[in-house]
């Protein structure tokens, strides 16, 4: 019997190798892999969709929850995860030396629906008193001229954003201090070329990480895996039959970064580096499904909500094909 062929785009993360090169196997699926920077799979899969499942951003996906008809359904798979802090860059000509100096500075972000900046400005504003209404935001290319929004936005009027020239990039307004600050998951490179001009602004940023974590209990969700809605409402069976594949894929991963015989990266001493994450988080501290990822799925859309992105807020329940929140048992 012919098994049911997707696309899948994705990036070749560690967590998702297995799947990549065929040793797990979604019961009933014939899975085309298709490994691709995070940016090309977002706009070919949000403007085009281009692909039947594909890496998305959790921001992009909640925006689109609002959109009629919905265009996807995701499943609780969450390819990335990142502690946003160290993604916080500021201009030395700014005078900004803590983060509650952000408060009313201008602030650039490649997109102002990107996820990551969403988690920066609600961690700014929770834990630093940082109004995300006091900003003024600038948006556009962080290193080539002419990016725009992937999707369309209607914000509130208290919320300000506004492009930045058709010109310029974030990077090099960073340095020459046209902008204050930039909230980015991808470093500038004006951080490298013109250090005496850019910096972070959490130095040492992983003890201000694990302090977050310690106090909150999250670790970002950035991405989640979405499907194409036609795709899935004509076959609602892979919802699960996929969630299940990514489940032991990653696994193998986890089995493979605790290896001792050889290292599997070239990280010297990513076997303590392991053992101290497991000390603070356990031995599962990527989970996917739905139950142990609530809290934090709740934070981000409180976030999307009042920075002007959701319409209304949502509840968590709501994100997630209904055949993925519970499992049998025997």
């Amino acid at each position: 019997m012919s098994k049911l062929r997707l696309t899948l785009s994705c990036w070749a993360y560690d967590r998702m190798r297995a799947l990549a090169d065929g040793r797990v196997q979604p019961d009933g699926i014939d899975l085309n892999f298709l490994d691709l920077p995070v940016e090309e799979t977002f706009f070919r899969m949000l403007r085009n969709r281009e692909f039947d499942v594909a890496e998305l951003s959790l921001s992009s996906y909640t925006v689109s929850l609002f959109r009629e008809p919905r265009p996807f359904v995701a499943i609780p798979v969450f390819p990335s995860r990142m502690f946003r802090h160290s993604c916080i860059f500021v201009s030395t000509k700014s005078g900004i030396r803590e983060p509650e100096d952000l408060a009313g500075k201008r602030i650039g972000t490649p997109e102002y629906q990107m996820t990551a900046p969403v988690w920066i400005r609600g961690i700014l504003q929770d834990e630093y008193g940082v109004n995300v209404e006091s900003c003024e935001y600038f948006t556009g290319g962080q290193e080539e001229p002419g990016r725009e929004e992937k999707l369309k936005l209607d914000l509130p009027p208290q919320i300000k954003v506004r492009p930045i020239g058709p010109e310029k990039t974030l990077s090099q307004m960073l340095a020459a201090g046209e902008i204050d600050a930039l909230h980015s998951p991808r470093m500038p490179s004006t951080l490298h070329t013109q250090p005496d001009k850019v910096k972070r602004l959490f130095e040492p940023y992983i003890d201000v990480e694990r302090a977050y974590y310690r106090k909150t209990r999250i670790f970002p969700i950035m991405h989640a895996i979405a499907i194409k809605r036609e795709v899935y409402e004509r076959n609602p069976w892979i919802a699960m039959s996929l969630y299940k594949a990514f489940v032991q894929s990653q696994k193998i991963a986890y089995d493979e970064l605790y290896e001792t015989a050889a290292l599997r990266t070239m990280l010297p001493w990513m076997i303590a580096e392991i053992e101290d994450v497991r000390r603070d988080m356990g031995h599962d501290w990527w989970p996917y499904g739905f139950g142990r990822n609530r809290a934090g799925l709740d934070t981000f859309l409180r976030y999307h909500h009042e920075q002007g992105l959701s319409k209304h807020r949502l509840e968590p329940e709501t994100l997630f094909a209904p055949e993925t929140m519970e499992a049998f048992k025997i």
